[in-house]
């Protein structure tokens, strides 16, 4: 049997290697693991644990770079399409100077993951989002979200992290079944005591399999996961990104949501909602073109 440490890349011999995953930590004959790309948690005996060889995960990362690049060049043609929109309508019909600033809605992104939410923040930069990024423990987050949001402002929440739905431990109904969605619901609900309205606090809520009825019945505009399939790690991303990025006089539909997602509609949902970015005059710091 071949040694295993914890940050070792390795795939479950019973599922084929089908998920890539990190060993957390190992307790005797069992470790802990969490997904290499999706929002997964997993346990698995030492024993069924295969080694990813540096060649397969390379492969394997190149897929998923493949399907995030597509992802990024739709949600930039989508954005092109709503620029020219505001442009048109703020230059009146292209018959006056460009003179306007914009300023997307903040994003504080609650991650219990500290190797997605590094990745998480790259994606937001690239795409000109603004975030504030905090890594904690899921079983931490409702009890430190009221005061991140005193702080930080943010017109968009983002809790993730890690879960997992176990068939042996209850129905889909029940939240024991769940590894973290029990936290997910609880952050949820703390944020609406806070910021009650969804149109002055949008969140997107839920990780891997999680409960998506109770996230929404919380309080989420947006979570995971309708048919409890596994996310990738950039779903939250691109959700919010795309209300960050819509005017907040334009409603936001559940499908513009999906189409720019890695996952779809099995894993993400939620209700329209209204964009968070506004715009104004005059551009004192436009750059000269």
């Amino acid at each position: 049997m071949a040694d295993f440490k914890a940050g070792q890349i390795v795939g479950r011999a019973s599922y084929n290697c089908d998920i890539l995953f990190r060993i957390k930590q190992i307790n005797g004959d069992t470790a802990e693991l969490t997904g290499e790309d999706m929002r997964l948690l997993a346990d698995a005996p030492v024993s069924d644990l295969v080694p990813i060889k540096d060649e397969e995960r390379k492969r394997r990362a190149e897929k998923y770079k493949n399907q995030e690049e597509s992802c990024y060049q739709l949600f930039r043609q989508d954005r092109k399409l709503i620029r020219e929109k505001s442009e048109y309508e703020v230059t009146s019909g292209y018959t006056k100077k460009k003179q306007y600033f914009e300023m997307p809605g903040k994003v504080l992104h609650m991650d219990g993951d500290s190797l997605y939410l590094k990745k998480c923040t790259q994606v937001y930069d690239r795409l000109g989002v603004p975030v504030y990024g905090v890594h904690l423990h899921e079983k931490e987050m409702p009890l430190q979200v009221a005061s991140l949001i005193e702080m930080v402002r943010p017109e968009i929440l983002v809790i993730t992290g890690h879960d997992a739905y176990s068939k042996s431990k209850g129905s889909e109904q029940e939240m024991k079944a769940y590894r973290n969605s029990r936290h997910f619901v609880d952050t949820v609900m703390e944020a609406r005591k806070v910021v009650p309205y969804m149109d002055h606090l949008v969140i997107f809520a839920g990780a891997c399999q999680s409960n998506f009825q109770s996230l929404l019945k919380a309080g989420a505009n947006f979570a995971s996961s309708p048919d409890r399939v596994n996310i990738h790690a950039l779903d939250p991303v691109y959700v919010v990104s795309k209300v960050s990025l819509t005017p907040f006089m334009e409603r936001v539909g559940v499908w513009d949501i999906l189409k720019t997602s890695l996952t779809g509609q099995k894993g993400l949902g939620g209700v329209e909602t209204n964009g968070t970015l506004r715009r104004g005059m005059p551009n004192l710091y436009e750059e000269e073109e």
